[in-house]
This record gives structure tokens, sequence and C-alpha cells, in this order.
């Protein structure tokens, strides 16, 4: 994921608070080849993985990740990372779902799912879209990846970033998972609109390659999330 403006010191340890979830982590081009039997044998159960970014960009290490993971035994699924200020929220998911955004009922592969948070490209947080605009470019993208896969794609964000820049949108959560990004020892605010987070990113770095995640339930119930 990009640098978040996110309260939360670096953590050592699982939160007490959620330690008996399934752990998990993200990563993308940063982490490169990753070592996925070493990584499952430290605790890693799932894994997001990054496949696109707006509609030109592609991780160059995606099939070893994606692959290898699937692999070692883990649940993994692809995330787009979204800049809506480069082309609208249905050519993106085009683009995802063509390079590696697609889900299959294999009971391996996560729903998709869409990173849109803080702008690391410029000053304009909401990347210069008004907030009904912006809730606009999320419909579109989620509506596409529906039509292209039969899955609402999971949603990352930030509490701040989404009340800010949707106005706190209710819109998507009674069909679309939250995954909260809080770097702290408990989730603290949801986004408004989410009664509870469905994954939680809550460090960016600790003992499994990339950030921090946590699935809010038990291991039988990530596998129903997965298989749908």
């Amino acid at each position: 994921m990009a640098a978040l403006a996110v309260a939360g010191s670096a953590l050592a340890e699982v939160p007490v608070s959620a330690a008996g979830g399934p752990r998990g982590h993200d990563v993308s081009s940063h982490q490169k080849n990753v070592d996925w039997q070493r990584a499952r044998e430290k605790g890693a159960r799932f894994v997001y993985v990054k496949a696109t970014e707006s509609d030109s960009y592609l991780n160059p290490y995606f099939d070893q990740q994606y692959d290898g993971s699937r692999a070692a035994g883990l649940l993994r699924g692809a995330y787009h990372f979204a800049v809506p200020s480069t082309s609208s929220g249905a050519a993106q998911a085009r683009y995802f779902l063509s390079h590696g955004g697609r889900w299959r009922a294999d009971g391996g592969t996560l729903p998709p799912a869409l990173d849109i948070e803080h702008n690391p490209y410029g000053k304009r947080n909401c990347y210069g879209l008004s907030k009904a605009r912006m809730v606009k470019w999320i419909r579109d993208f989620s509506d596409a990846v529906k039509r292209g896969t039969g899955r609402r794609p999971v949603i990352y964000t930030t509490a701040k970033w989404w009340n800010d820049c949707t106005g706190g949108s209710g819109a998507f959560a009674p069909d679309h998972a939250l995954w909260l990004a809080h770097w702290s020892s408990s989730a603290g605010s949801l986004p408004r609109g989410w009664a509870y987070w469905t994954f939680w990113q809550y460090d960016n770095h600790g003992g499994l390659p990339g950030d921090q995640n946590l699935f809010n339930g038990s291991t039988a119930a990530l596998k129903r999330f997965a298989r749908g």
C-alpha cells in the first residue's frame, strides 16, 4: 500500500484485541520475490497481492507473489491501487480485471480489493474529485468488478480519508467488505456506514512480508468468505 497518513506506532506483535483471528499480510513490488513457505511457517494464512495501479501500472512480481502464495497454501487475492484523477472507475476496473484481478470460486481466491486512500502523488488528497464524484467513481469501479467476477470488491481505506473524500457515504457498507487501514493496537473508528471491519491492516511492518493484517473471524469463516 502507499504511505498512509494515519496515527499509530509500529507494533511488534499482533494486537491482543484481535489475536484470535487468522493472520495475513499484503505485498507489492516492494517485497519482490517472497519466500512463501517461510511466510506460512511464520503464521500467514492469507495475503492480498497488488496487481495494478491506475490504468497503466503492473506489479512486475505479481505472478510470483500471487501464484507462489497459493502454492504454499495461503488464500490469496488481488488488489488495485486507485488513482481516480487519471481515468474512470470503470476503466481502472477493466484494467485490473485484465491483469490479475479476477476472482474464481475455487476456495483459494479472495474477492478482488480496491485500495482507495490518501493521494501519494500530490496535494489533492481527494484527487480533485468532489464527494459526489468520488462516490460515483467507486460505484463505477465496483459495478464493473461485479459484472466481471460476480463479487463486489473489498474496499481498503482509512476512516479519515473515507469520511473526508466521500462525505462518509454509507452506500457501500451493505455489500462491500471493509478492509480497514489503521496502524495502532486497536482498530479505532470505522469509516461512516460500516459497523465492523472484515480485514484490518494494523501495521506496516512485522513478522510477515509487507503490511500486517488480521481477518475478523475464524479460519472457517475466512474460507467461506473466499468461496463467496
